[in-house]
């Protein structure tokens, strides 16, 4: 009976025997930087997506309950690991479609998660994207395959590991980015109402602002264009609808400051 094995490694040589006869050596050029690689520790890499939706009267956060050990039937985001042929933004898309039919979003990369400890099963990196949606305009996107279910943004559940970190710095990314980006549009229909957009802002910098005071900065800035439609849904008089002059926007993108009450704070934080 001929048994094949491997009786050692040194270097570049493997030394193979056939049985009692003692074979040759095998020259293999193995690049040195595979031995190297050979060394390090294997590391799992997974995205995880923050998917936030507006319906036009509340902020909301999208969450699924985990199917599997560790953690299984508890509140998470939407994540899953990377594969070998992808990167890491077609794994959240890939991810985000998957779990929740959602595909064409706006997903901006928010930063990296390598806690030792973050997951208690094997050492994971977690790289988290955040999304913004209209909640009206994808709702037959999403798939109940998962159980997707929106929250509102202050009264959502406890989160799996590092989760609700994860959320937190989303929600700091979205205000300073808000404050110089039309970011939030992409929350909000093409036309929308004054009403509408006062009431995001608000919730998404969890302050209130003056109406009479809004309404002025939203003027000064000269970067809404003014509809002849009229929303009744809420009154009889009704209000204008507007729209984002995006050309206008290119120009004088720093008026989106006019939008927040004390940007210098937000800013420097």
């Amino acid at each position: 009976m001929y048994e094949l094995y491997i009786k050692r490694q040194i270097n570049d040589y493997y030394f193979c025997s056939f049985g009692l006869n003692f074979y040759k050596l095998l020259l293999i050029n193995i690049p040195d930087s595979m031995i190297t690689y050979s060394e390090q520790t294997r590391i799992l890499v997974a995205v995880d997506c923050i998917i936030f939706g507006f319906d036009g009267e509340q902020l909301k956060i999208l969450l699924i309950k985990r199917g599997f050990e560790p953690a299984k039937d508890q509140w998470s985001l939407m994540g899953g690991f990377v594969e070998a042929n992808e990167n890491l933004y077609g794994a959240a898309e890939r991810i985000l479609y998957q779990l929740t039919g959602l595909k064409d979003l706006y997903l901006e990369q928010l930063k990296a998660y390598g806690s030792p400890e973050r997951d208690p099963i094997a050492r994971t990196i977690s790289v988290a994207y955040f999304a913004l949606i209209d909640i009206n305009k994808y709702k037959t996107q999403i798939s109940d395959r998962y159980h997707a279910e929106w929250f509102l943004i202050n009264d959502a559940p406890s989160l799996i590991f590092d989760h609700d970190i994860m959320v937190e710095e989303a929600k700091k990314r979205i205000r300073y980015k808000a404050a110089l980006h039309p970011i939030l549009f992409e929350l909000l229909p093409k036309k929308f109402t004054i009403p509408q957009l006062q009431n995001l802002y608000e919730q998404v910098y969890n302050t209130k602002i003056d109406n009479r005071n809004f309404i002025r900065k939203v003027n000064s800035t000269d970067l809404l264009i003014k509809l002849t439609e009229k929303d009744k849904s809420n009154s009889k008089r009704g209000a204008f609808y507007y729209t984002l002059d995006k050309n206008k926007y290119k120009a004088k993108f720093q008026s989106f400051l006019n939008f927040i009450p004390n940007p210098e704070h937000l800013i420097s934080m």
